[in-house]
């Protein structure tokens, strides 16, 4: 059985190779955090850094957030040690960050690998893969990339590579990146996968941060990454439904199940007419708070 990770609002990104940090931001109220064996590494650290993790005393978190780790790239030296460690070690994970995922075989690959090592070890719970789209590769493909391993859980967009690769500036001005955002939100709904959205390329809580987790959150993104917890109230607060958002979403759900059992497909509410397109909004915020229907 897969382990698909729990609702998240935020998600902390820390480097691998500093326990320091990793306590710090398993205490920080982040929902998730990543543990990154990638781009926080240098090549020289790549196996302390892997050892330290299988090495550290997971047992002293009582109540921790959801743990992913960030392995190495696909055809790189290092992903099947990382992917490898990860299964076999103590880290209590519940998923893998694949990055510059840019065709399906780079999930299946990982899926196989995955599968063999799993068997080795007895697992009874199965590691979910989450999708770091950062290339251009990977966004042409985006669609054959979210059908390809039933173990994906979730899309990610990855800006300042992903900037890199489209040769476009990495600043996060919403304006060029709508379409981006909404071509990875899209493939992530058509098939019933998580939205994440990239970290601001900035420690800073400031406006600027503040308005690109605003945008994220309006354009339906599901949570949003992080580089350093300071910034995780933010994150958390514009992801959280208001009292009045969830109010009036729980009396769309009974006003059209009234409807529904009086064989109407439709009911007016405050003036206006709703259906099951509202509903369905109206249930995705319920969703976040843990209601499910």
């Amino acid at each position: 059985m897969t382990a698909r990770p729990p609702r998240r609002r935020s998600v902390l990104c820390v480097p691998g190779g500093d326990e320091h940090k990793i306590r710090k931001a398993l205490a920080s109220g982040a929902d998730q955090v990543v543990i990154d064996l990638e781009d926080a590494v240098p090549a020289a650290d790549k196996d302390r850094a892997r050892a330290m993790l299988g090495a550290m005393a997971w047992g002293d978190f009582a109540a921790r957030p959801a743990i992913a780790v960030r392995v190495n790239a696909p055809r790189t030296r290092w992903c099947h040690l990382d992917i490898d460690a990860v299964v076999r070690s103590g880290i209590p994970a519940s998923s893998i960050v694949l990055p510059k995922v840019e065709s399906p075989g780079d999930l299946e690959f990982a899926d196989r690998l995955l599968d063999g090592i799993e068997a080795g070890v007895g697992a009874t719970d199965r590691l979910a893969m989450e999708a770091l789209i950062e290339t251009a590769d990977g966004l042409s493909r985006i669609e054959q990339i979210a059908s390809a391993a039933p173990r994906l859980s979730t899309l990610i967009t990855g800006y300042a590579d992903l900037a890199a690769s489209l040769g476009r500036f990495a600043g996060l001005d919403p304006a060029l990146w709508i379409a981006v955002q909404d071509r990875v939100i899209a493939t992530a709904r058509t098939n019933r996968l998580d939205a994440v959205d990239g970290p601001y390329l900035g420690v800073a809580a400031d406006d600027g941060f503040g308005k690109t987790v605003s945008h994220a959150a309006r354009v339906g993104f599901d949570a949003k990454w992080a580089i350093h917890p300071r910034q995780i109230d933010t994150i958390n607060l514009a992801f959280e439904p208001s009292s009045e958002q969830v109010q009036y979403a729980r009396r769309v759900v009974d006003a059209l199940a009234v409807a529904h059992d009086s064989g109407r497909g439709a009911v007016e509410l405050d003036g206006q007419m709703i259906d099951e397109a509202v509903a369905v909004a109206a249930r995705r915020t319920l969703a976040k708070i843990g209601v499910a229907l």
